[in-house]
């Protein structure tokens, strides 16, 4: 192969990325990226002959630098970063600046981390005699970096014996029959055993996994890295050069930036997808009988067809269908929904908080207009390497972790008022490198203290000293405004010390600020994980959190948790009388956190209930679903237009996508009336526009009629029946 070809393979193989089977937004995009590719090489082969006409010899070692430079900058899943760049060549880490020393570098610091995924491609395997076919044609790929396993499902044997399999991503929680399905090939006449079947599984699954990013100005960042390699590959030592060897640097100059100019449209495009507000969609409300004053209301809903729907739910969760506090979920009531709604005349500010599932990068990007500067305390407890952590790909290196959290935290900043709070909870993996982050974040002056939380576990000792203790970084937003209320709790003793108090069970005790107790010694106790929820190796104490919010906030602020877990934060927040916002993506959002939120509503006796003598349980609460990336990728249209046409432009500068559709299928213009009707269902169903536009305008919701919606600060309700498509713009085709 010539260095002309190699280099047209490899940019043809890392421009496009990985060939990707299935179904899925990133599958549409590997599809737009190829067609769009496949037009541009034909312009490209023609301007570099243009170029060679005077510098024939020069083909080899154009060929050969171009290939060189831009094969370091591309991934398998078609990411623009450093990926094979040499220790010796990383002139780009920048670690001086004129304000600080040292400032905070890491490999994929200017990307977007997205998710984490295999890549998996149709395979033929021969495993113990059997041969085998895995088909992932009708694959979807993950909307996110949830976990998620592989599910196989028998799909025939063929006549030479070979037993195929059709492979999906489980739904709730199903499971590979593996049982039946050798029951089924055996009667085909083929002796498998289940232990032979389960390698072939495996062999299988043990295909290549990749971080997929998006740069977030890849022009830049390629045009930058370019002139730094270049200078030390051409010119650096360098005492003169030709006329002729100017001009051959200036033409490989001139190739590569075309190449760039192109290349950085499409990662542009993933940023403005990426970055775009995202739809609400599948929302409901949970709300306690006793929120609901209307009597003849309650009478409605206790004879409607779905109640022992929900007298089932309650069963199963331990609620007592007379209790004054049951929840009602209105996903069995949709009908009798805004009649419920219809009670609030101020609706967002009487919700005591709003459970989101959705990645959440994409859930603080669409909500911030809403809750910008609203938040009181923040607190997150994000994965990081440890293999234990629930509905999370956690087997993040430094890099790729920086970059997950500092994207997010960057975000959640914005939602803090001026004497607001940050918690980021690390274990020993991370804790350096997250005081690190947040410095830059928030600024080192910013840090009010690092917190011990010791927990008691019997562990395994480790070369002599157990693990027995996180990190939890603490940080403000403005120092000399923020809030902080040292409160008083009782602590025990078990022996004798100064002058202690005792108890009427002779137990010795002190009544100290906890601010004092932060930091433990042998005379103060450990803050103990709590034994709630213990299906989640990482789940928090209900204690833990109860300091924290109630040293940081007051009555009825808002609390933010953002990769929420199991609930913990938003569980602790209710039942001291705040209000809550939590956002995490897994189907645990299903199956944990929303039932334990509404066993919470109901009074959960568990965890710091009996400490907390205020909360008598009652609630009132929203939870919805965000449109995801990977949706509106697969939701995304673009044409095989003629491109290149606009005079002004070269054709690799030209903004290809100017054009296309997008997300414009939702619109329908009557070109008789002059009208654009906006049909929303034609992307997804069960839109809740009313949210939507709270989101996207930053306007909280005061009432919601069947066909308006009143937000706050407007003079007039938006009509949602006759929507306005200029309103729903920046959700449906972005510029």
């Amino acid at each position: 192969m010539t260095k002309e070809q190699k280099f047209y393979k490899a940019l043809q193989d890392v421009f496009i990325g990985a060939k990707i089977e299935g179904t899925g937004g990133f599958v549409n995009l590997m599809k737009i990226k190829s067609n769009y590719y496949h037009k541009i090489e034909d312009i490209l082969k023609k301007d570099i002959e243009t170029a060679l006409n005077h510098y024939p010899h020069f083909r080899d070692e154009l060929f050969d630098k171009l290939y060189s430079f831009f094969s370091r900058y591309f991934t398998e899943s078609g990411s623009i970063y450093f990926n094979a760049t040499p220790f010796h060549n990383n002139i780009y880490e920048k670690v001086y600046t004129d304000e600080k020393d040292v400032i905070l570098f890491w490999k994929t610091q200017m990307l977007y981390y997205v998710k984490t995924d295999r890549i998996f491609r149709s395979l033929e395997i021969e495993s113990d005699g059997f041969k085998f076919y895995f088909d992932v044609s009708e694959l979807e790929h993950k909307k996110a970096n949830e976990k998620r396993s592989l599910i196989f499902e028998l799909n025939k044997v063929r006549e030479d014996n070979t037993i195929v399999f059709d492979v999906h991503y489980s739904e709730k929680g199903a499971k590979t029959k593996q049982d039946e399905i050798v029951k089924a090939i055996k009667r085909k006449g083929i002796a498998i055993s289940e232990e032979q079947l389960e390698r072939a599984l495996r062999v299988f699954e043990k295909q290549s996994e990749v971080d997929f990013f998006i740069n977030k100005n890849a022009k830049a960042f390629l045009q930058e890295q370019f002139k730094l390699w270049s200078y030390q590959y051409f010119w650096e030592g360098a005492k003169e050069w030709s006329a002729d060897r100017v001009n051959q640097l200036q033409i490989l100059k001139d190739i590569a930036f075309k190449i760039i100019d192109f290349i950085s449209q499409f990662e542009d495009e993933l940023v403005k997808i990426w970055n775009k507000p995202k739809f609400v969609k599948n929302s409901n409300y949970v709300i306690t009988l006793d929120r609901i004053t209307d009597k003849k209301l309650v009478e409605k809903i206790k004879k409607h067809k779905n109640y022992k729907e929900q007298v089932k739910e309650w069963e199963e969760l331990g609620i007592d269908k007379d209790n004054p506090k049951a929840p009602i979920d209105t996903k069995y009531f949709k009908d009798l929904e805004l009649e419920i709604l219809s009670q609030f005349d101020d609706l967002d500010k009487s919700l005591d908080g709003w459970l989101i599932k959705s990645e959440n990068y994409q859930a603080l990007n669409t909500i911030l207009p809403k809750f910008k500067e609203k938040v009181q305390t923040i607190y997150i407890d994000p994965p990081f390497n440890t293999g234990d952590d629930f509905d999370y790909i956690d087997k993040f290196q430094d890099s790729n972790w920086l970059s997950l959290i500092e994207n997010r935290s960057s975000l959640g900043k914005y939602f803090i008022n001026q004497k607001g709070s940050f918690f980021l909870h690390l274990d020993y993996r991370a804790n350096f490198l997250g005081r690190q982050l947040l410095d830059e974040i928030f600024g080192e002056d910013n840090l009010i203290n690092e917190i011990i939380y010791a927990y008691r576990i019997q562990g395994i000792l480790q070369q002599g000293f157990p693990r027995k203790h996180d990190t939890i970084f603490f940080y403000a937003k403005n120092t000399d405004k923020l809030f902080f209320k040292p409160i008083k709790e009782r602590v025990y003793y078990e022996k004798p010390f100064f002058n202690p108090a005792v108890d009427e069970q002779g137990r010795y005790y002190a009544d100290v600020f906890i601010r004092d107790v932060w930091d433990h010694d042998e005379t103060k106790p450990l803050i103990s994980g709590s034994k709630e929820f213990q299906d989640f190796r990482t789940q928090k104490s209900e204690g833990l959190l109860k300091r924290i919010i109630e040293t940081t906030t007051d009555k009825n602020d808002l609390i933010l948790d953002f990769f929420l877990g199991s609930g913990t934060t938003t569980a602790v927040a209710h039942k001291l009388g705040r209000k809550w916002i939590g956002v995490e993506m897994g189907e645990h959002f299903y199956s944990v956190v929303l039932p334990r939120m509404k066993k919470v509503l109901a009074y959960d006796k568990s965890g710091i209930s009996k400490e907390v003598k205020e909360y008598q349980g009652g609630g009132f609460f929203k939870y919805y679903e965000l449109e995801q990336y990977e949706e509106a990728l697969a939701n995304c249209k673009y044409e095989e237009s003629d491109l290149f046409n606009s005079p002004s432009k070269t054709p690799y500068q030209e903004y290809v996508f100017m054009k296309d559709e997008k997300m414009l299928k939702a619109l329908e213009i009557d070109y008789e009336n002059n009208k654009v009707k906006v049909d929303l269902t034609k992307l997804y169903q069960n839109i809740d526009i009313a949210e939507t536009l709270s989101n996207l305008f930053g306007k909280w919701i005061k009432k919601i009629e069947a066909d308006k919606v009143w937000l706050e600060g407007l003079d007039k309700p938006v009509d949602t029946k006759d929507l306005d498509y200029k309103l729903i713009k920046p959700l449906i085709w972005w510029e």
